[in-house]
């Protein structure tokens, strides 16, 4: 039996349910370890090779979130900062929620992996959570997600409707990403949401590089929208709006100086860039990853990833030059 077809898809579930992109390949490469050892015990009349993967898949999941804390987003652990010149200390005992890196996956497995659903979905129990994406967005029947869970249709569908009142209740609603966050609809409601490939959403972050590279703020904050998000996780602070927005900003340029050079990928099918600093000795450094929501021609939130283990599953350079960086543009 080969079972790296479903791979891909395996890790982006799994991601969805953990949060976190490395912890989710290791849960699949664990699936898999058990699903050979199990191969002479497949049915196939009783389900599908995909359906069994996925209940191995939930298996695992489920006892790798026991006891565990959720992974959070600093905007679902308290209010903004109003202080832009705050100390910038990361807080290393959090478990962060990790990006997911689009590049190394089929564009089709990305569905439904916005950031601010995943952070949403974070608040629900394991099993809701399970239900919610075997049926919402895997579309499995609630009969198939029953056998996974090793429960009822009616516990299925009664896990379902409380995992939705539970999104709602938690909604993103502050930036204009309730719809992401499953609102008062289905998971797969995107709103005002737009794909990394609309022309519009283009033109925004085109126009965002140069501003950054240009280190000129006033170009920033014309992009953002007035209650535009901006969080760095692992640094528990956050700001709203686009005046704290743009006060930030000026504060890091001030830090950093200019020159900076931004390299264009996708996150979790949202439109995302690499930050490389100036180095004072030339070239430059890996600083941030930038992931965006842009909504109504504006930069609505921002989450901006400084962990170097993110970077690595992006496989971004720590250090390029600047002749090799224009060379890539």
């Amino acid at each position: 039996m080969d079972f790296e077809p479903y791979r891909g898809e395996l890790v982006a579930y799994c991601y969805r349910m953990l949060g976190s992109f490395h912890d989710a390949e290791d849960l699949v490469q664990e699936t898999m370890l058990r699903a050979w050892k199990a191969r002479d015990r497949y049915d196939a009349t009783r389900a599908s090779v995909r359906t069994w993967l996925y209940r191995i898949a939930t298996n695992v999941c489920l006892t790798a979130l026991e006891g565990r804390a959720r992974r959070p987003l600093p905007s679902g652990m308290g209010g903004p900062s109003d202080d832009p010149g705050a100390p910038l200390a990361p807080a290393l005992d959090v478990p962060w929620l990790q990006p997911f890196p689009d590049a190394r996956f089929d564009i089709g497995m990305r569905a439904d992996m916005r950031l601010a659903l995943v952070a949403a979905m974070q608040v629900l129990r394991p099993r809701q959570r399970a239900v919610l994406v075997l049926r919402e967005v895997l579309e499995f029947s609630a009969a198939e997600v029953a056998a996974q869970l090793g429960t009822t249709v009616p516990a299925v569908n009664s896990a379902l409707q409380r995992a939705r009142a539970a999104l709602a209740e938690a909604g993103e609603a502050r930036d204009g990403e309730a719809a992401e966050a499953g609102g008062a609809g289905e998971v797969g409601d995107r709103g005002g949401w737009s794909e990394p490939d609309d022309p519009e959403v283009r033109a925004v972050i085109e126009r965002y590089v140069r501003a950054f590279e240009a280190a000129d703020v006033p170009a920033l904050v014309r992009l953002l929208s007035e209650e535009a998000i901006l969080e760095m996780p692992p640094v528990p602070l956050w700001y709203q709006g686009s005046r704290d927005y743009g006060l930030f900003m000026r504060r890091v340029f001030e830090m950093r100086g200019t020159g900076w050079g931004m390299r264009r990928l996708t996150a979790n099918g949202q439109p995302a860039l690499a930050a490389y600093a100036p180095e004072l000795g030339g070239g430059l450094r890996l600083h941030t990853l930038q992931v965006f929501t842009v909504t109504g021609g504006r930069v609505a939130h921002n989450v901006v990833f400084a962990d170097p283990g993110v970077f690595a599953a992006f496989d971004l350079p720590e250090q390029i030059s600047v002749e090799e960086f224009r060379q890539t543009r």
